[in-house]
């Protein structure tokens, strides 16, 4: 708990001070000292919370000694040095804390209470319309900001389809590389449909420099993107906004885009990602640089390496190495869905890296008469199943199960008679969540640099590729999004023989 400390308001030293710090400098030495006798002085221990994000709040706070740090959604934004000030919106407008603040060393806060500031007598009326005055030009400081940063846009980062790891840092090194080069980056909040829908709110302002996120902090949307480097999950998607098919909203996007005079656009996501850039690219004048950057577990983009596909498959293994000790332990078969809706790309991967005894996959065809003998001659087994396989066939028949249930329904149906527990388990969406890994951090980083070169030397209409560790790229009307695998490791992904 923090722990009140004296100290002397009245002491010339400290209304000097006092006089040198946001939004007191309008103050005379007689209304400092009025406004010294409602500061309360608090010590800190290391570690130790001064307001949580969320909370209510009606205080805001100077530092006085030592460093505290604000934290937004559990990532690190900023630090806070003496003399700093903080939390003055809650002054003027009683709401949820939009961060928390905690100390990072030994230090001390003084606290100004807006409700004392509205007692009458305590504070001279000419000293607190002067304090509100100013709070209000920050206020509005912050909105006539908040306006004109996002009229005209130079860079616009669009992120639609399916979580994966390596969105994020995908963005933080886009926001590096292109800011380095000059160039100013915005990201839409919630993909298409905020291009779309085209508020202010809908869009959001990445900043790689410290300095300049230090100028722009104040203004809403404004984001410190380092901290995204190795986040997980995608902060700047949305579950998915099918309506986007639709060509009226593809129309209002490209209108939206042109008038907001945004210079480069890039998409980054899986196929149904790039069919929506794809579809922009068409409505927009050539003027636009118009990129696309693959980030998907299941590497359905074909011709180069995935963001994303790295993670996916070494979570993947370690999670059917699991099913597979449970398995031996228990003596069962599993039948475990994996993500991997038209080559099975992440399903074959993973099994084949954990050696799993068999990958079904949605190109498969497999001779389920083998297959019932190897099973029958067996204690245990975890077989994968691809969350594609045999789709159309399942619902044509409107099979209400998942994949990994209908491929144990056609072997019982085959003649499969089990003498052991099958246990079948549905796809798990955690593997979205991962923390991205090292190698799919690399990748991220060589497409962002890979795109910037290609933004400055004028292409459009690419994607930057990286496959057997060249990088390349590769046009819009190349590009396949319909990524196959090898027959050869297909076979090899079948340990029944």
């Amino acid at each position: 708990m923090p722990v009140e400390i004296k100290f002397n308001s009245k002491d010339k030293n400290f209304i000097e001070w006092l006089g040198t710090i946001k939004p007191f400098q309008k103050l005379d030495k007689k209304e400092l000292k009025a406004i010294g006798k409602i500061l309360k002085k608090y010590e800190f221990e290391p570690d130790e919370i001064v307001i949580r994000e969320g909370e209510m709040g009606s205080t805001a706070y100077i530092v006085a000694e030592g460093q505290f740090t604000l934290e937004i959604m559990e990532r690190l934004i900023k630090s806070f040095i003496p003399t700093d000030f903080f939390g003055e919106i809650a002054l003027i407008d009683t709401r949820p804390r939009m961060g928390t603040v905690r100390a990072m060393t030994r230090g001390s806060l003084l606290m100004l209470d807006g409700k004392d500031l509205e007692k009458e007598g305590v504070v001279p009326v000419q000293a607190a319309m002067k304090l509100y005055h100013a709070f209000a030009r920050m206020v509005a400081s912050y909105m006539r900001e908040t306006s004109g940063l996002y009229n005209e846009m130079d860079v616009l980062l669009i992120q639609d389809g399916g979580c994966a790891p390596g969105y994020n840092p995908v963005t933080a090194f886009l926001t590096e590389h292109l800011e380095k080069a000059g160039r100013k980056v915005y990201i839409s909040a919630e993909g298409f449909k905020s291009v779309v829908s085209n508020h202010t709110q809908d869009y959001r302002r990445l900043i790689h420099n410290p300095d300049l996120y230090r100028e722009l902090e104040q203004v809403p949307g404004v984001i410190f993107a380092p901290p995204l480097r190795e986040a997980r999950g995608a902060d700047f998607r949305t579950e998915r906004y099918p309506e986007f098919k639709e060509e009226k909203n593809q129309q209002m996007a490209a209108a939206n885009i042109i008038a907001r005079q945004i210079k480069v656009l890039v998409g980054i996501g899986g196929n149904g990602t790039f069919a929506g850039i794809k579809g922009l690219s068409k409505l927009l004048p050539e003027t636009i640089q118009i990129f696309f950057i693959p980030v998907t577990i299941d590497s359905d983009i074909f011709g180069t390496d995935c963001i994303g596909e790295y993670t996916g498959v070494e979570v993947g293994a370690e999670k059917i190495r699991s099913y597979m000790a449970d398995a031996r332990t228990h003596k069962r078969f599993y039948f475990i869905e994996m993500m991997g809706a038209r080559g099975g790309y992440h399903a074959l991967h993973s099994c084949l890296g954990a050696g799993a005894h068999l990958a079904v996959l949605p190109s498969s065809n497999h001779d389920l008469a083998r297959i019932i003998t190897a099973i029958q001659q067996r204690d245990s087994a975890v077989i994968v199943v691809a969350e594609g396989y045999k789709q159309k066939e399942r619902q044509e028949q409107k099979y209400t199960g998942n994949a990994a249930e209908f491929f144990r329904d056609e072997l019982l149906a085959s003649g499969l008679k089990p003498h052991r527990r099958i246990v079948c388990e549905g796809y798990s969406r955690d593997i979205r969540g991962a923390a991205p890994n090292n190698l799919d951090i690399m990748l991220a980083q060589r497409m962002a640099r890979k795109l910037t070169s290609m933004v400055q030397s004028g292409q459009s209409k690419k994607m930057p590729a990286v496959l057997s560790g060249r990088e390349s790229s590769i046009d819009f009307d190349d590009i396949r999004t319909d990524n196959s695998v090898e027959s050869g490791l297909a076979s090899l992904a079948n340990r029944f023989g």
